[in-house]
């Protein structure tokens, strides 16, 4: 199966969540996940919010993901892979890839409150799944939310990590999980990656609470 780009995807994916008529949260994974997650919250009448997780790569080959984290949640990754990094530095990369998460959610939520999901249905949307790990440590950080139930949406995913990933929720919805073929990019005919302007511009586009400014006194 191929998308034209993110917003195909999302639509697709939408129609797919047709059918959920429980109290939701929809929860995006940026950036390119919040293209989507625009999409399906839309269509669920759903609040969005963003669960963000990044990605920690091997020192000698940064691209190569060996764990993954998000802003407050506990660290994700093969434990052999991770007893075979120097300690001090796996300290430093995690500390960083928090902060960079933080300055994320500063950003794109802009003043925005988190949204309660407890006795509620948690919805993670992404564009792709590759390894899994950041999609994982997403999952972690959500249960301990206590929602009542956790639906993952994707478009793609290999079938080995959808198989993993289905014990850790309960619903996968994918549009393709058949023979991988190497990349979440090599699915889209339109992959260009998705700046912090876009991220935040469409965050805007979809109605949350403030924070309220206290007033002097």
């Amino acid at each position: 199966m191929r998308f034209k780009d993110r917003t195909d995807a999302g639509r697709r994916l939408a129609d797919r969540l047709r059918a959920l008529r429980e109290a939701a949260v929809v929860y995006a994974l940026p950036r390119g996940g919040v293209v989507l997650g625009v999409i399906v919250a839309r269509q669920l009448k759903a609040p969005l919010d963003l669960m963000i997780a990044r990605k920690i790569g091997h020192p000698l080959a940064p691209e190569y993901a060996i764990a993954a984290v998000t802003e407050d949640g506990a660290l994700l990754g093969n434990p052999a892979e991770l007893a075979e990094v120097d300690e001090r530095w796996l300290r430093q990369r995690i500390h960083a890839e928090r902060e960079e998460a933080h300055r994320r959610r500063v950003l794109y939520m802009a003043g925005r409150l988190p949204h309660p999901v407890e006795g509620k249905t948690a919805v993670i949307v992404d564009d792709g799944v590759a390894t899994g790990l950041t999609l994982r440590a997403a999952i972690r950080d959500v249960l301990r939310r206590h929602p009542r139930r956790i639906v993952v949406a994707v478009p793609v995913i290999p079938p080995d990590v959808a198989d993993v990933v289905r014990e850790e929720i309960d619903e996968l919805i994918t549009l393709d999980s058949s023979a991988y073929l190497g990349a979440v990019g090599a699915y889209y005919d339109d992959f260009a990656p998705v700046e912090d302007d876009e991220v935040a511009a469409l965050m805007r586009t979809v109605e949350e609470p403030k924070v309220r400014t206290p007033e002097l006194v």
